[in-house]
């Protein structure tokens, strides 16, 4: 790839932010003490009613943490020690931190869908990487 191709690639990239995508969080960054509770905020104006909680370490895919199929009930993801969620509204899914500790230094994601996600718990297996022709060895969807 060119520099200058690059170069618009990463502008394009950072002026997408400033785009309303309809799942804000808040704050985008934070900085807390060990020990310290911390609440992330997750609101979404889109109306759907499944929202999700994710961590990203590096050398790992997103890791599920808590999700809500409906407000006001709260699921436990994959990776939910340490962290707590409620659902007081449909909009609204805050995460969080009761006691911070080094192991939490992430990059979280929030997200929402009118569909209930295949990454949830007890969804299969998922495809990770494929060379260029392949596909999935299993060709369908667990049905919802």
């Amino acid at each position: 790839m060119s520099p200058c191709l690059l170069g618009c690639v990463v502008f394009c990239l950072l002026q997408a932010g400033a785009v309303h995508a309809g799942v804000t969080q808040d704050p985008r960054f934070q900085v807390v003490r060990a020990g310290q509770s911390a609440t992330l905020k997750c609101t979404q104006d889109l109306g759907h009613d499944r929202m999700y909680w994710y961590r990203q370490d590096p050398g790992h895919g997103l890791r599920l943490i808590h999700y809500s199929a409906a407000a006001p009930t709260t699921e436990k993801g994959d990776v939910p020690d340490g962290y707590s969620v409620s659902r007081p509204s449909t909009e609204n899914f805050p995460l969080m931190l009761e006691s911070a500790n080094s192991s939490q230094t992430s990059v979280y994601f929030c997200g929402s869908s009118y569909f209930l996600l295949s990454v949830q718990k007890d969804r299969g297996p998922t495809c990770r990487l494929l060379a260029p022709g392949t596909s999935c060895p299993w060709d369908h969807v667990p049905a919802l």
